[in-house]
């Protein structure tokens, strides 16, 4: 059918992300940390990484989160590497 074009290949943005987040050439400046923690622990955590790295310096966020199977939470947590 005419217009119609194959999806872009994926692998330069997976390399990309993959250098990202081991820190290699290029990397994106964050630090991640990924945890599986009860419900209660993941909180004190966030809260230990909040009260560790402000937000207004180190940019610090949950950058992603998802409940397992009980009450156990996994989360990455995601900051800059120093606040300059």
């Amino acid at each position: 059918m005419p217009g119609r074009f194959p999806p872009p290949p994926l692998e330069g943005l997976k390399r990309q992300l993959d250098r990202s987040r081991s820190g290699g050439p290029g990397a994106s400046g964050f630090v991640r940390q990924t945890f599986r923690l009860s419900r209660e622990e993941a909180r004190a955590k966030a809260r230990e990484w909040f009260d560790s790295y402000p937000k207004a310096a180190y940019w610090t966020e949950v950058e992603s989160w998802r409940q397992l199977e009980g009450d156990t939470i996994e989360f990455t947590m995601r900051r800059l590497s120093s606040a300059d």
